[in-house]
């Protein structure tokens, strides 16, 4: 079986190929770890393959919470999608535990 111009990213069981004694062949990126890829698959699907590629982290949000225990988050952006399976894109948001201190948390009402 041949990949000609047909290269899928991830697990795609839509995306194969016929292959020897009417088997299946497939042209997707998880064909690598069952092995069962077309011949062709790493000449004509990999080595277009283009990695995922992310900007910096954004600052830190303030605190959800005023008073007592709440949340911080950042996040970032893709500035490359993976592509021809590529390597996925890692998180693009964090998130961290913050205590909120504003002046009026410990007045009494």
């Amino acid at each position: 079986g041949s990949c000609r111009q047909r290269c899928c990213p991830g697990r795609n069981n839509a995306c194969w190929a016929p292959g020897a004694r009417r088997a299946r062949c497939y042209c997707d990126s998880y064909c690598q770890r069952t092995g069962d890829c077309c011949r062709d698959y790493l000449a004509t699907c990999r080595r277009a393959a283009v990695g995922c590629a992310v900007g910096p982290w954004g600052p830190w949000s303030g605190c959800s919470s005023r008073c007592g225990v709440g949340s911080r988050a950042r996040s970032r952006q893709v500035t490359v999608p993976p592509r021809h399976g590529g390597d996925p894109c890692p998180d693009l948001k964090q998130r961290r535990g913050c205590l909120g201190q504003h002046p009026s948390c410990g007045m009494a009402k």
